[in-house]
């Protein structure tokens, strides 16, 4: 399958609701994934701790989009077991090229500290992972990337499969049947991921998600 895996072919299978996964970093071969139970974020009702949002408040990183990308992948595969393999690398960054592939980066101090990556097609978005080299960096990622998909007209957060991390950041699990229902009905908007153009404020953020959660 993986010599035959084109940017096209993996948007096509993103749309009909399956993904695909390697074994580990090594080794050179993909396998499709459609689980049965799949993880999602509900968008309108992401919440900020009040630890989060002190942390947020004090400005203390810097949030940069699509200015690293590779960097970003290569940070949520540096890892003792990765599912992210070189063919899969090849593959996002084209997709990072023709427009569907994006990233939202967490800086301090000139140093890439975090950051979450995903595809996305229509109104859905596809989380494929998320990295942190600093206490809660991924947290603020992931606060700050709830924000720019509700501005840009997202209905959908794929997060695949729900972890003890992601559960405690508020995924839920959902029946695959109730996932494709919703991803058909994602697939149907127009979204754009950069519509929000630059960064906001963190209080802007902050006082969005007040509003929405």
């Amino acid at each position: 399958m993986t010599e035959s895996l084109t940017a096209e072919i993996l948007l096509q299978a993103y749309a009909a609701g399956v993904f695909p996964m390697a074994q580990s970093r090594d080794d050179p071969e993909l396998f499709w994934m459609d689980p049965a139970l799949r993880g999602v974020f509900e968008l309108e009702n992401f919440h900020i701790s009040r630890s989060l949002a002190r942390k947020i408040r004090k400005n203390a990183f810097e949030i940069k989009v699509n200015t690293s990308f590779m960097q970003v992948v290569a940070g949520c595969a540096d890892r003792t077991e990765t599912w992210i393999n070189a063919p899969l690398l090849d593959l996002y960054a084209d997709l990072h090229h023709k427009g569907h592939a994006h990233c939202l980066e967490v800086w301090q101090n000139n140093l890439l500290v975090g950051g979450v990556f995903g595809l996305t097609i229509g109104g859905a978005f596809f989380g494929e992972s998320m990295f942190s080299r600093q206490k809660d960096a991924s947290k603020i990622a992931l606060a700050y990337l709830m924000d720019r998909l509700r501005i840009g007209g997202f209905r959908l957060f794929d997060t695949q499969f729900i972890t003890p991390h992601l559960a405690s950041l508020g995924a839920v699990e959902i029946k695959r049947a109730d996932y494709h229902f919703q991803l058909q009905d994602a697939l149907m908007l127009d979204a754009d991921f950069l519509h929000q153009g630059q960064t906001p404020s963190p209080y802007l953020v902050l006082q969005r998600n007040t509003q929405t959660s």
